[in-house]
């Protein structure tokens, strides 16, 4: 007998047994394991299906042992002679019937001089065991959870290698716009430094020719100057010959001089006049000539007062807007939004790329995008691509949301006091920027197809807050010498 501590901290006791040439475990729990020579490792009774598959060629030779050897199969009731043989018990029963006196062993035909067995519950356990996990139910069952598992398994490395096909297909998709991206940011940057390469090289050149001309201005001067100190020194000495015949002979008349040529007086020259307009702020001048020349530029926008709700004031320039407690009265034509608190601008876009700001400051809501020009004005509808509007919104001074079905909510760090927008008609993308940083607020990639015109609300205002404009912001280029 052997002890072994179990899982749950008490203690187990094991007792050996030999049967058939096999060594088998009882232990106090009425728990049996058995062993096989042939593999060296115990066995639970109550095994799992994959541990059962696993030993099948072990059971093959255990079934081989629990069979009786009068009626060749599987025990029933096995019992044990005293010479450690086990048969049925109806099978040796049989066999001894009608014997007087002595039997015998039917394997080992050794005598025994009563008919006397005992029952092997142990071997009852095990052939009942054998004959369950041998039984065609079983085997079914078996092979039927084989099955089940084994199409998991391949359902689910179907999956993963669905998976690594979509990461791979992203990568590839991931490398492909990367570079297009960046030969988009290239270009962009190229037509900057262009600007900037032409405003230097032409900057430089302009500064060449001013140089020029002052150092030709001071050398004619030079020139006229020594010529006209040559044409001295040779009447100098004229004269002094003059004066030296003079000394020996009575002189009748003065020599021929020539005449010296004039020499106006330097023009000085004034050196913070010729540096100035090159010590000027010349990244400022160049932000300046480049800011006129890019494409695209912010766009001058107006409001188109025949677009306004009856209940909205526009400024006489037409770049301010806000909504008033009264009604206008307006024209009623099909241009005017009559259920909404909307506006349009007066330009309107179908191709190339538009840039525009919008001041919105401390305003609590406010709808800013682009409409197409299809738009129902005369019915209040959603906000949304599917109705003809892409737009950016604010509620409550810090709900932003885009204007898909449902609103995509968004999480901006800080309130933007301008709004950028930007139209790509090519690529049908609308985008909003907070015009302070510029950072993207968001992005429809399903753009217009048609002609749009930006769109503004200023919003029903709360009484208690007052009303806010919206502004159209406009940077005229200036015009900058140099």
């Amino acid at each position: 007998m052997r002890s072994k501590c179990s899982s749950d901290g008490s203690e187990e006791k094991w007792r050996n047994f030999e049967v058939f040439g096999h060594t088998f475990s009882l232990n106090n729990r009425q728990r049996f394991c058995f062993h096989f020579p042939s593999v060296e490792r115990k066995v639970p009774i109550a095994m799992a299906a994959a541990d059962t598959a696993a030993t099948a060629p072990t059971k093959t030779s255990l079934r081989e042992d629990l069979t009786c050897a009068i009626c060749c199969d599987l025990f029933q009731e096995p019992v044990m002679l005293a010479c450690m043989h086990h048969f049925c018990k109806p099978c040796i029963t049989r066999y001894w019937r009608g014997t007087q006196g002595p039997v015998t062993c039917p394997q080992c035909r050794k005598e025994f001089s009563t008919k006397q067995f005992q029952t092997n519950y142990l071997v009852t356990a095990m052939v009942e065991k054998v004959r369950a996990t041998t039984s065609d139910t079983y085997v079914k069952n078996l092979e039927k959870q084989l099955k089940q598992a084994l199409e998991s398994h391949r359902l689910r490395r179907e999956d993963f290698i669905n998976n690594i096909r979509r990461d791979k297909d992203r990568m590839d998709t991931i490398k492909r716009v990367g570079t297009d991206l960046q030969a988009h940011v290239k270009g962009e940057f190229q037509a900057l430094h262009q600007i900037l390469h032409d405003q230097e090289t032409c900057m430089l050149e302009q500064l060449r020719r001013e140089q020029e001309e002052e150092l030709e201005k001071v050398q004619r001067h030079l020139e006229a100057t020594e010529r006209a100190v040559r044409e001295l020194e040779e009447n100098m000495t004229a004269l002094q010959q003059a004066c030296a015949v003079n000394e020996n002979t009575v002189l009748i008349e003065l020599p021929q001089l020539r005449t010296w040529t004039q020499v106006n007086m330097a023009v000085e020259f004034d050196v913070n006049a010729f540096s100035n307009k090159y010590m000027a702020p010349l990244q400022y001048i160049a932000w300046r000539k480049m800011f006129s020349s890019l494409n695209p530029g912010p766009s001058p926008l107006t409001f188109d007062v025949d677009t306004a709700h009856p209940s909205i004031s526009v400024s006489r320039d037409k770049t301010m807007a806000v909504e008033c407690d009264r009604m206008m009265s307006r024209e009623d034509h099909n241009k005017r939004f009559l259920q909404c608190v909307n506006i349009l601008a007066a330009q309107g876009f179908q191709s190339g790329r538009h840039y525009w700001e919008v001041e919105v400051g401390s305003k609590p809501k406010w709808d800013i995008g682009v409409a197409a020009e299809s738009v129902d004005r005369r019915a209040r509808i959603k906000l949304s691509p599917e109705s003809g509007y892409w737009t950016l919104r604010l509620r409550n001074g810090n709900e932003y949301s885009a204007g898909t079905q449902p609103w995509t909510r968004l999480r901006l760090s800080s309130s933007p006091k301008k709004i950028g927008v930007f139209l790509n008609c090519e690529e049908r993308r609308v985008s909003f920027f907070n015009a302070d940083d510029m950072s993207l607020l968001f992005s429809f990639t399903n753009g217009p197809r048609s002609k749009v015109f930006p769109f503004f609300s200023p919003c029903i205002s709360d009484s208690t807050q007052g009303s806010h404009p919206i502004q159209l912001l406009h940077y005229p280029p200036v015009a900058l010498s140099g």
